[in-house]
């Protein structure tokens, strides 16, 4: 589907047709694709580290690239449970289950939200009801689910933080600390090209930064390993501000470009 194709699909998914879209362009040209502070190309695949005790079976051998993911959804499975079953702050106490995360483990983005609410703690899956349907038509214009498939097509989603605050309440630092390294863990295996980072708590916790979100929009950012992340807002955002859809289109247009410039690198 060309640009055009993909952003009328998205401007109806997102309920745009009364209102003009900001910059009404297409995504810039993949050459053009901006990189916040970049000196090199950004890495198609984080630097390789010394392999610990868990993750030794990936490296060792000669193993087929399909048997390579298994073992790497493995490993994310075993994450997921460490998630389920973590007392590392007063939220599993709270809670009604951790969310952990849910798609391809070895997906080429990956997307943060902040923090479960509700629905989401009742289903134990990131990105339900309402404020879901919107982020999957939002991925859906730009060909990405969160259903099973090709690592190139599909997408990981997760939180920042992974228990409900009580009345979803913003996340407290010391919880977001906490879940700190559950989130670069999963960023660790997945390895995605790319990251959305969906909301202030969710950037702020990806970028180790204290900033507005409207500062962080509009440029693409790096994370320590050199993954490209771009900065939007919460779909549940959206729902209550929806003017500022547009913005998000622009946002969505950015990742994309990002990730189809780093594609063509690889």
């Amino acid at each position: 589907m060309s640009w055009d194709g993909r952003q009328a699909a998205m401007l109806e998914a997102m309920g745009l047709g009364l209102w003009p879209v900001s910059t009404g362009a297409a995504p810039a040209a993949l050459a053009e694709a901006p990189f916040a502070a970049a000196t090199e190309p950004a890495p198609t695949t984080p630097p390789a580290t010394a392999p610990t005790a868990d993750s030794a079976a990936i490296a060792i051998g000669s193993a087929s690239a399909s048997s390579s993911i298994v073992l790497h959804a493995e490993h994310l499975d075993a994450l997921h449970q460490s998630i389920q079953s973590c007392q590392r702050c007063p939220l599993g106490q709270s809670r009604r289950q951790a969310v952990a995360g849910v798609g391809h483990a070895s997906a080429h983005w990956m997307v943060v939200g902040e923090a479960p609410g509700e629905q989401e703690d009742a289903q134990g899956e990131p990105f339900v009801g309402a404020a879901g349907k919107l982020l999957d038509a939002m991925l859906s214009a730009i060909g990405l689910s969160r259903g099973p498939g090709s690592a190139g097509q599909q997408v990981y989603l997760t939180n920042a933080l992974k228990c409900r605050p009580p009345n979803n309440r913003n996340p407290h630092d010391e919880e977001l600390r906490a879940c700190a390294p559950f989130l670069s863990e999963q960023v660790r295996l997945v390895r995605p090209r790319i990251v959305l980072a969906l909301g202030r708590f969710a950037a702020q916790r990806v970028l180790g930064v204290d900033a507005a979100i409207g500062a962080l929009r509009g440029k693409v950012h790096k994370m320590a390993d050199g993954t490209p992340v771009v900065v939007s807002y919460h779909p549940a955002y959206l729902l209550r501000q929806p003017l500022e859809k547009a913005k998000a289109w622009d946002d969505l247009c950015l990742a994309a470009d990002t990730a189809q410039a780093l594609e063509s690198r690889a």
